[in-house]
């Protein structure tokens, strides 16, 4: 991978990793109601469950996405329906004590699911995987294993340091968030948050 496209992949990840999509939500909302320490399974499920999906449309398996239109639905579906669930949940929780009762804490293996059925997340490593694994300079890539490896390299770390920031930025607000029903609004506003990523992956 030369040096210009390795720079191009870096700004892709920065832009796709630190913008705000229902990964970042979740890692801000589950540390402001759990700690940074609750958030971690989850945290720690996005880059793993990226790296599959990854790995799945290098080796060819996300073409099905593009060539089964009935799976894209599905996919589509079940990732709306999953989001709008956590929504719900969210916005129910006024302190952080209702928190376990509201039934929200994301554990590791639904953080890993979440990432299969996130459009956006599968829109993105299929454009990876034909723009950066299977094509170099417009031309087909003579080395796409070690390609994939590098993309799946890149993207783990940059999902990684993308949703521990967030989570940081959720855990140091836990103290304020305690007073009054401040907790309540603030996950109001994450679970808003969640319904527009639904609103927006039905129409992509």
């Amino acid at each position: 991978m030369s040096e210009q496209e390795f720079v191009a992949l870096l700004s892709l990840a920065t832009a796709m990793s630190f913008t705000p999509g229902p990964n970042t939500a979740l890692s801000t909302a589950l540390a402001a109601n759990f700690g940074l320490r609750g958030a971690l399974r989850f945290i720690l499920a996005v880059p793993i469950g990226w790296t599959l999906m990854m790995l799945a449309c290098g080796l060819g398996l996300g073409a099905l996405m593009l060539a089964v239109p009935g799976l894209r639905v599905a996919v589509k579906g079940a990732g709306v329906a999953y989001l709008l669930w956590l929504a719900w949940k969210l916005m129910r929780a006024r302190r952080l004590a209702e928190t376990d009762a509201a039934g929200l804490q994301v554990g590791f293996w639904q953080g890993v699911g979440l990432q299969f059925v996130n459009i956006k997340a599968w829109v993105l490593a299929l454009a990876l995987a034909a723009g950066w694994v299977a094509s170099a300079a417009g031309q087909p890539a003579t080395n796409p294993g070690e390609r994939l490896a590098i993309v799946c390299a890149v993207m783990a770390v940059f999902a990684l340091t993308s949703n521990l920031a967030y989570a940081l930025m959720g855990s140091l607000l836990r103290g304020w968030l305690v007073h009054g029903e401040r907790l309540l609004w603030f996950n109001r506003a994450m679970a808003a948050l969640l319904v527009a990523t639904a609103a927006w992956m039905v129409t992509a």
